[in-house]
């Protein structure tokens, strides 16, 4: 299994950014996926996820700007990150495994990261 997280940039507060994570070796929608970061000095935090079902759900700091979604057809699963905020900056990964949640020890691989900065 292999995963490619891409889309991250520098950013402006309020624009938006779409990223991707690219998957081999597995089918999305047999699988729990998540996205998760890490800010400068802080740990590593999930904030969306997708279980097998197509069930989504959203830490609380980021309802209403994150979307995560996901295309079975091109193996690849998105994270839509709308008006974002300086404490967005983190580096961004993917990860799958066999149930969704906001833990690490939920998921079996991970993409390599994409950063995402956003300046004010």
């Amino acid at each position: 299994v292999q995963l490619q997280a891409s889309g991250g940039g520098s950013v402006q507060t309020e624009d938006s950014l779409r990223l991707s994570c690219g998957a081999s070796g597995l089918i999305l929608n047999n699988v729990a996926v998540g996205w998760f970061r890490q800010a400068p000095g802080k740990e590593r935090e999930g904030v969306s996820c997708i279980g097998s079902n197509g069930f989504t759900s959203y830490r609380d700091s980021v309802k209403g700007r994150f979307v995560v979604s996901r295309d079975v057809a091109k193996d690849t699963l998105y994270l839509q990150i709308n008006a974002l905020k300086p404490e967005d900056t983190a580096v961004y990964y993917c990860a799958t495994g066999s149930l969704p949640g906001y833990s690490d020890r939920f998921y079996t691989y991970w993409g390599q990261g994409t950063l995402v900065t956003v300046s004010s």
